[in-house]
């Protein structure tokens, strides 16, 4: 009789709309456990009050894992003005509270506009970003303040959802590596009085959707044959990406 041949791992990439208050390792480990496979990691860090889209690639899904970390992303969030942080969003320690202006939408449009097209960007010292080998938050938590270098970001196009100050709603289509904390942080400087982000949801990456993902609670509840059928198999990957 036959030895029977060892389940082939599975390979492709899983949507998962990551809950708040998990990091983007919290759910890899998640999904390992569930599935049963070693081999998964996550396109584009989301920080643990962000929700939404997390691209997990699974088995030979990570070697497209550069590609898919390259797309645009889509973001909703939530921004409050007169109060800056020192990790320019709700979970820092407040550095400075300043007075809100009565700003009219036409204010508040200008400022956002000088933030669209091709613009640099530098990256908060609170992020993953690494300065000689080292996470700058790691640094950051040790109280050091390096030099970092100003990256070239994109924003394609952005709407103002709400004013009700001191808050604002809005969404963004911007490139890889954009920090949206940094964009909530600087449009708050023009404006004169500060700002950091309250909330943050991913709602795309290139064409994936996070309409289409599978849930934290579902994938903690589901069987490992129930999330496979979820995956998108690798040509399906090369098909939605127009490749």
């Amino acid at each position: 009789m036959k030895p029977l041949s060892a389940p082939a791992s599975p390979d492709g990439v899983l949507l998962v709309d990551k809950a708040e208050g998990m990091t983007s390792h919290d759910v890899v480990a998640l999904a390992r456990r569930q599935i049963g496979t070693k081999k998964i990691g996550h396109c584009g860090t989301l920080d643990p009050i962000a929700t939404g889209l997390l691209l997990l690639t699974v088995g030979r899904g990570t070697k497209v894992q550069d590609l898919l970390m390259s797309e645009d992303k889509e973001y909703v969030g939530t921004f409050v003005f007169g109060v800056t942080t020192d990790t320019q969003d709700r979970e820092g320690q407040v550095i400075q509270e300043r007075p809100v202006p009565p700003l009219d939408e036409n204010q508040i449009r200008a400022a956002f506009e000088k933030f669209r097209g091709d613009f640099y960007q530098l990256p908060p010292m609170v992020s993953a970003k690494k300065h000689g080998g080292v996470p700058l938050y790691k640094l950051a938590r040790e109280g050091k303040v390096v030099e970092r270098e100003p990256r070239l970001v994109h924003v394609y196009r952005y709407t103002i959802d709400r004013v009700a100050l001191p808050e604002i709603d809005f969404t963004v289509l911007c490139s890889k590596g954009f920090y949206v904390r940094t964009y909530v942080h600087d449009i708050g400087e023009v404006l004169g009085c500060g700002a950091h982000l309250k909330s943050l949801r991913r709602t795309k990456s290139g064409r994936f959707d996070v309409a289409n993902s599978i849930t934290v609670e579902e994938l903690k509840n589901a069987t490992p044959g129930e999330i496979l059928k979820r995956m998108l198999t690798l040509p399906e990957v090369s098909r939605m990406r127009g490749a």
